[in-house]
């Protein structure tokens, strides 16, 4: 008879950084990042996590849009036509991860020896409890600003949020959903807007009644079936992507390179506030 051995399990601790509305930054993240640093290429970088050269450059985007200073810079032009490189900031925010990472895997180790030796049951038990539960929201584009100004309307309040020293965007919620979120200046907002409610125009004599315009580059198109994804990015490493049909890909001639100007109305910017 075939004695079997006993299976030994070890508690592995997996470092996430999240905010309400899914993760900011993890294991996969930071080794898109750590790869990026390496390759200077998105698309080799993805290969390497692996991701999908989509999946990869969503990533980016997110990281940029939450951060306070971009992660991941993009270079165009060149012999290979550009490249993809971390900001000092990104290289802080790998070296920091990394360090509560070892300090974070040190702590489960202690924590295991007290429990003794416990049994598989027992491990995924607690395995179970250390699992982060986070909320995820469909809109493409989310910003994390705070309130630069207040209007407050009959029925309505206007909402100004400051991105950074160039950006600000604008929304018009309910007086009951500003009363809710006990708006004042200077709160931490989170703005959202969904990559259909975008419009894209090149044209700076171009006039619109939308109040948000924020003027950038075309940095990336994602070919769909019927439409494609373009994304612009401001000067600030910021991004925002929208949902634009191929023949007006090609009427606007929009290629990466391209300034161009993202246009949403106020009404279409959801605005939440997080204790």
């Amino acid at each position: 008879m075939t004695t079997r051995r006993p299976i030994h399990h070890k508690l592995v601790g997996t470092l996430t950084v999240d905010t309400e509305f899914g993760t900011f930054l993890g294991d996969t993240r930071i080794r898109l990042l750590e790869a990026i640093e390496r390759y200077g290429s998105i698309s080799q970088a993805a290969k390497a996590v692996p991701l999908s050269y989509k999946a990869a450059w969503d990533a980016v985007d997110a990281m940029n849009n939450l951060a306070e200073e971009p992660l991941v810079e993009r270079s165009v032009g060149g012999k290979h036509g550009g490249g993809t490189s971390l900001t000092e900031y990104g290289q802080r925010v790998i070296a920091l991860y990394r360090a509560v990472e070892l300090e974070y895997q040190q702590a489960i180790d202690r924590l295991a020896k007290t429990l003794g030796e416990p049994g598989a049951g027992s491990v995924r038990q607690f395995q179970t409890l250390l699992r982060r539960m986070s909320m995820r929201t469909s809109a493409r584009n989310q910003f994390v600003g705070t309130v630069s100004g207040l209007r407050e309307g009959e029925v309505s309040f206007e909402v100004r949020v400051r991105l950074d020293d160039a950006h600000e965007i604008v929304a018009v919620i309910t007086r009951e959903s500003a009363e809710n979120l006990e708006l004042a200046i200077g709160l931490e907002v989170h703005a959202f807007v969904k990559a259909p409610s975008v419009i894209i125009v090149t044209d700076p004599e171009t006039r619109t009644s939308a109040r948000n315009h924020l003027w950038g580059e075309v940095t990336r198109i994602h070919p769909g079936p019927v439409s494609s994804e373009v994304t612009i990015t401001l000067p600030s490493g910021r991004n925002v992507t929208s949902v634009v049909t191929h023949d007006s890909i090609d009427m606007l001639a929009l290629a990466p390179g391209v300034p161009a100007c993202a246009v949403f109305q106020a009404s279409a910017v959801i605005l939440a506030v997080f204790d």
